[in-house]
């Protein structure tokens, strides 16, 4: 059996919003923004390029959902964004109004530097290092 992790949703507090910084901030496709019949949308980001998983923007429509925003991961980095150009990728997110909550580092997997969105929800920007040569 083959499987693979397509859609995440992420609780936001509006679509128009969150789908400024997902597409605009970081760069990210729309891959779909449709009006749902209960007044809802289904909006689909994803990063471009990337084979990964989407991220559906899902606005909270109760306490307990608003209570989640930017929460959703109990406080850990929870997205893990990769690059193969780090320093051309975070240029452009800081240009962009990209909150950075530290300096990059250079860990033995990679170059990595945390940022959050408008939420608070946090993210690696990670530039994997090269394999080592056998």
């Amino acid at each position: 059996m083959r499987q693979s992790l397509f859609l995440v949703t992420l609780v936001i507090d509006d679509y128009d919003r969150a789908k400024a910084f997902y597409c605009g901030a970081l760069g990210f496709d729309c891959l779909q923004d449709e009006m749902q019949p209960d007044g809802k949308r289904w909006v689909v980001v994803k990063p471009k390029g990337g084979d990964g998983a989407a991220f559906l923007l899902a606005r909270a429509v109760n306490d307990a959902q608003k209570a989640a925003i930017g929460n959703q991961t109990g406080g850990r980095v929870g997205f893990f964004l990769k690059t193969d150009d780090f320093a051309q990728d975070r240029a452009a997110m800081l240009a962009n109004g990209v909150r950075f909550l530290e300096e990059p580092r250079h860990e033995v997997y990679g170059t990595v530097a945390v940022f959050s969105d408008p939420y608070g929800n946090t993210f690696d920007l990670i530039q994997h290092a090269a394999p080592a040569a056998s």
